[in-house]
């Protein structure tokens, strides 16, 4: 079922992204690798397509709409469509709420809410055109748990758990389609551009505190998003967001 669809999957040059295109390609997917890192962009295309997959690198900052539109006129120039979204780029922010300024949160928000919403706005306009569209949301479990500082990441991972539910209802006439992931603790060191590659550096008690007995690993949110961008298997599902994490936000935690 999934053979010959075509899928963007943002910030897929490094990381979840980049599995997720992995996993999404070796299943007979076309993706478009949206990514703003021209290196790590190049990169994974030429890894893939050294693998016999069918896959492009086009460079897309998410938080321009301009660059947005552009992203999406060259799929389907080269594609002829777009079957699949995956929102995943993402940047951070750890600063004091005194010392973080106004430009260092809007950076955050705009790449990390508003960019899915740029995106499923263009690329929806698309998959009408091909009833059975799928938009995955990636989104964090920041969204409902904080570390200090964290403030602008948790606040845009709690927008797109809210923009999933709300674009599962306003597409639904489309039969389009909009989940929501939200990753824990997912190492992702291995799954770098290789300037920046290196083996994970995880202490026993990094895996322990997971009821899972271990920390994630970027092919646990790629597999997911494999199941959830097939109709047959989950069709039914819509408008949800789905906790990846180990088993860590439904943990209670007392110090002795």
């Amino acid at each position: 079922m999934l053979r010959d669809k075509v899928a963007v999957v943002t910030g897929a040059g490094q990381g979840i992204g980049a599995a997720i295109a992995e996993v999404f390609c070796a299943n007979g997917v076309k993706v478009v690798l949206a990514e703003i890192d021209e290196e790590a962009g190049r990169e994974r295309e030429a890894l893939l397509r050294g693998k016999g997959f069918d896959a492009i690198f086009i460079r897309t900052d998410v938080a321009d709409e301009n660059s947005v539109k552009t992203m999406v006129q060259e799929t389907v120039r080269i594609y002829r469509k777009i079957d699949i979204l995956v929102n995943n780029a993402a940047i951070g922010s750890t600063k004091s709420i005194f010392e973080r300024t106004f430009e260092e949160w809007n950076k955050v928000i705009q790449v990390n809410l508003t960019g899915p919403y740029l995106c499923s706005k263009y690329c929806a306009k698309e998959m009408i055109k091909n009833p059975g569209g799928v938009i995955i949301n990636i989104a964090s479990t920041r969204a409902f748990q904080s570390e200090p500082d964290t403030e602008p990441y948790s606040a845009s991972k709690g927008g797109v758990v809210a923009l999933t539910h709300s674009l599962a209802v306003s597409l639904a006439k489309y039969r389009i389609r909009v989940v929501c992931v939200s990753p824990g603790w997912i190492e992702t060191s291995l799954w770098k551009k290789s300037s920046l590659k290196k083996e994970p550096q995880l202490r026993s008690i990094d895996h322990s505190q997971h009821p899972s007995g271990r920390v994630g690993d970027p092919m646990d949110i790629a597999n997911l998003c494999l199941f959830l961008v097939d109709q047959e298997k989950s069709g039914f599902i819509t408008g949800v967001n789905f906790t990846v994490d180990g088993g860590m936000t439904i943990k209670m935690i007392y110090e002795e």
